[in-house]
């Protein structure tokens, strides 16, 4: 495989992405924007771009700097990462306008798919399940009242080219639809530029469960097993595993032949995720398709062995799947956590700021995929993501072992984030037995509050004082500030530990 690629994206997914490409031998050229220029993935690239700006609008969204870096540093293929561009079918078609390869779905597909409505449609023709709604877009508040009262509530609102948990309000009565409505019109329009809405009944305490395809442009598809991605707020995954407790051989084989006929009748190609929800009688039903990298690869990696992103790279370059379905093999449990510089308490509201020190955690069956390192500075203007942590297990329990480990092992000072909040999930009992949906963190959030609150204190305390050692000389006059130091992390730990023991 011979190429140049252009990497329309930052922070640990760019990261991830150079590290595969070096393996095979393919030079990287990465654009950044301003805050981004001291990054790792900068330091990292072969070639660096600055887009010049700070904002998504003037960097990672803005398709002519971004073809003109690629055009002028003679690339011949752009990876999008997730997010930003990932999905956009006008990029797509830049790209081909410009003779660069896109690496993931033609614009054909993304457009199809993209198009909430329209998959929908895809879906029920290729007999797949979906949830009963709307059969088009909703034109007023009336057709809205109509189809709710109709399929029975609660109903959701979802804005036809939504994504990212947003562009979505659950209604309980006529009453609340047509204020919904309104919002959900406005709220669509600004973030995706569209306010075409259409309506499905909302499906009580769901599962959701995806399922990883590889899809070349030879039209053979191939499943990787599945990912249970229930744990999240506001329609956002915190945490995902694979496989799911959820799933037996019977159900599982239902869901991945499902997969694989929506994609063919989409004519689908490279990697992409196909969404379901599962309720409690074990029905299933189409939720929609993941055009791109999941965050959450991590974990069908780790559980197949399959590189993900040199898939992607070779079905780009038209090379044919090398695998059959029976050469691929689901093998042991792995969990991937989402730690966000976010504060849990308060409404999960990000926090940027600099982070004072950053000790990612190892050991056996361990993985990390971060662009962290202390004395980086969290930007404001993008997502507060700032590392995934897996773990890897022969079964389910050992790898919830294993990721309790790593929990209690990573450090983070100078921003709040959702470690400790993942310990809290890795020791509660409705976690531990696999009874849990997408209501779960609703449930457990009030509990773990005041704990989360205890340990802030110290942490706050500790950060404040490595920052005053960072900022001083590294001389022995100074043997008091960083002993304090080290007294506010032991507290923060025994405070922590002590929590966790309770659960």
């Amino acid at each position: 495989m011979k190429m140049k690629l252009l990497i329309a994206n930052r922070g640990e997914i760019a990261l991830r992405i150079i590290r595969t490409c070096r393996k095979l031998g393919i030079r990287t050229v990465l654009v950044h924007s301003d805050p981004d220029r001291e990054s790792l993935p900068v330091y990292y690239a072969d070639e660096r771009y600055p887009l010049g700006g700070s904002t998504p609008g003037e960097t990672y969204l803005n398709i002519p700097k971004i073809i003109k870096a690629a055009v002028g540093t003679r690339c011949d293929a752009i990876h999008p990462g997730y997010g930003f561009l990932a999905e956009d079918a006008s990029f797509v078609a830049a790209c081909e306008e410009n003779h660069l390869t896109f690496v993931g779905p033609p614009s054909e597909a993304l457009e199809k798919l993209g198009n909430k409505l329209l998959a929908r449609r895809t879906m029920h023709e290729a007999q797949v399940p979906i949830i009963p709604g709307s059969d088009g877009q909703l034109r007023d508040e009336d057709v809205a009242v109509e189809v709710a009262e109709r399929i029975g509530y609660p109903v959701i609102i979802k804005a036809v080219y939504g994504g990212g948990g947003r562009g979505m309000r659950m209604a309980r009565t006529s009453e609340e639809v047509r204020r919904f409505f309104r919002v959900t019109k406005l709220e669509s329009a600004s973030a995706f530029g569209r306010d075409v809405l259409y309506l499905e009944k909302q499906l009580i305490d769901p599962r959701h469960i995806e399922i990883q395809a590889l899809a070349d442009s030879r039209g053979k598809i191939v499943t990787l097993g599945e990912r249970e991605c229930s744990i999240q707020r506001r329609h956002q995954k915190l945490l995902e595993e694979a496989p799911s407790v959820a799933l037996d051989e019977k159900l599982r084989e239902r869901l991945c032949d499902a997969a694989k006929k929506g994609l063919a009748a989409a004519r689908y190609v490279n990697a992409g995720t196909v969404e379901f929800l599962l309720d409690k009688s074990g029905r299933f039903y189409f939720l929609e398709v993941n055009k791109r990298l999941q965050v959450e690869h991590l974990v069908t990696e780790l559980t197949t062995g399959i590189d993900l992103v040199e898939e992607q790279l070779k079905i780009a370059s038209k090379e044919p799947l090398g695998m059959s379905q029976n050469d691929v093999h689901v093998n042991g449990w792995a969990i991937n956590c989402r730690i966000n510089a976010e504060d849990p308490k308060r409404g999960f509201s990000p926090s940027p700021g600099t982070v004072v020190r950053y000790h990612p955690a190892t050991g056996p069956g361990i993985r990390v995929d971060s662009a962290l390192y202390s004395g980086y500075t969290i930007p404001e203007f993008y997502d507060s993501m700032i590392a995934k942590l897996s773990s890897w297990g022969r079964n389910r329990d050992e790898a919830i072992r294993r990721m309790r480990i790593a929990l209690d092992e990573m450090e983070i000072v100078g921003v709040p984030s959702t470690v400790a909040l993942h310990m809290a999930i890795m020791n509660d009992d409705g976690f531990l037995q696999g009874n849990f949906d997408t209501s779960y963190l609703d449930h457990v959030l009030p509990r773990m509050n005041s704990a989360l609150l205890e340990i802030e204190r110290f942490a706050v305390a500790a950060g404040v004082a490595s920052k005053m050692t960072l900022r001083s000389p590294p001389v022995q006059s100074q043997p008091s500030t960083s002993k304090s130091s080290w007294r506010s992390f032991a507290r923060a730990k025994a405070v922590a530990q002590d929590w966790r023991a309770g659960w």
